[in-house]
């Protein structure tokens, strides 16, 4: 019954993520970007502080560490970045986010924190690259890909590069915290981080009031503060192969609720780019050791 349980929770993390772009773009019918990261870090703040009162009784916040302030500054670039990308752009432009997380951290943790990279690695890291090229390209000519596809792709590495600073600051303070206090203290701050513009704009609300688009930035939300709980518990119990596939297949399922909601393009060159570095990220997955999972959890989690 516990593993049936725990592939429940694998399950609704893969899909969570994959929903990201769709719940984004949704949601933008209503607010700006500005408005979407400061919900999707107040509700999953919310949602993971009932969880952990639950679950412990207590919440332990903490901010008087520069890893806290360092990773709340890097996911709240991720989820800046990305939202605005993901509102000018298609909804399943956000699948570059991870590959540039994953190139990012193995180049961290060669020159940074000098821990050696295999040959797979580093090819790895390069099936990345081309597959982010490919996509960010996407067949379109070199005039107009200086224009709005380009920026989207810009806007998207700058986000990928946030999300690694985030996991880095998570492999520095799960020494001292668990999982669970660590990231609602990372997550308060940063709700406290990019709230700051909003009282300066003068219309954050840009569209009509609906009740889809209020359930958008509530399941985002629930997204950023239960899924590292969704697949953590899945590490516990689902074979690793299972959670490194499943796990991978987000991007697979953002395509496809890309085109079921929005009638995105799916061109060639977006099917191929996309093979490409999940081939990169189940290489890095199967060539290291299996007790990495639980980093492999933390470069998962800072995705959402």
């Amino acid at each position: 019954m516990r593993q049936l349980v725990s592939y429940l929770f694998l399950f609704l993390a893969t899909l969570a993520w994959s929903f990201v772009g769709v719940l984004v773009k949704t949601a933008s019918t209503m607010v700006d970007s500005s408005i979407i990261s400061f919900c999707r870090f107040f509700f999953g703040v919310l949602v993971l502080g009932i969880y952990l009162l639950m679950k412990d009784g207590k919440i332990e916040f903490r901010y008087r560490m520069k890893w806290l302030w360092f990773g709340a500054a890097g996911k709240s670039a991720n989820y800046i970045f990305e939202n605005v990308a993901l509102m000018i752009g298609y909804s399943y432009g956000n699948i570059l986010v991870q590959p540039v997380q994953t190139v990012v951290l193995l180049l961290a943790g060669s020159f940074v924190f000098k821990e050696k990279v295999t040959r797979a690695g580093w090819i790895s890291a390069a099936l990345c690259v081309v597959g982010v090229i490919v996509v960010g390209w996407n067949g379109v000519p070199l005039d107009k890909l200086l224009g709005s596809s380009g920026l989207t792709t810009v806007l998207f590495t700058l986000a990928g590069i946030g999300a690694a600073v985030h996991v880095m600051s998570q492999r520095m303070l799960v020494k001292t915290m668990d999982n669970g206090n660590m990231n609602f203290s990372v997550f308060l701050i940063a709700t406290l981080m990019v709230s700051i513009p909003i009282p300066f704009q003068s219309e954050g609300f840009t569209g009509v009031s609906t009740a889809g688009a209020w359930l958008a930035l509530v399941c985002l939300g629930v997204i950023t503060g239960l899924s590292f709980f969704w697949f953590a518990e899945a590490m516990k119990r689902v074979p690793f192969a299972v959670v490194a596939i499943v796990g991978n297949s987000s991007v697979l399922f953002s395509i496809l609720w890309a085109y079921i909601f929005f009638r995105d393009p799916i061109t060639s060159y977006i099917i191929i780019g996309t093979l490409i570095f999940v081939a990169g990220f189940l290489l890095l997955n199967f060539s290291g050791p299996r007790k990495k999972t639980a980093k492999q959890e933390d470069s998962v989690e800072a995705a959402v």
